[in-house]
């Protein structure tokens, strides 16, 4: 994988540029798992497919807390 260096690129814009492939990334792979559900080429069964999306829902989850921690930080009033 090649990082670019953007320079003068704000942290808003860093976060735009990376947040975005990542996210693209996701949904490209959230659609290939969709190609599992073809019963022509796959078999499984309800159990094997709520811990797909179980897992999946959890992370989901726990990234999204990431982003809405409060701050925590302490500060003497000067």
């Amino acid at each position: 994988m090649v990082k670019l260096k953007v320079n003068n690129e704000t942290k808003n814009d860093k976060f735009k540029r990376i947040a975005s492939g990542r996210t693209r990334r996701i949904i490209g792979d959230l659609r290939l798992l969709g190609n599992c559900a073809n019963t022509n080429t796959y078999s499984y069964d309800s159990k094997q497919v709520n811990k797909i999306f179980i897992t999946i829902e959890k992370e989901v989850r726990r990234v999204k807390a990431l982003f809405n921690k409060p701050n925590l930080e302490f500060y003497f009033d000067e």
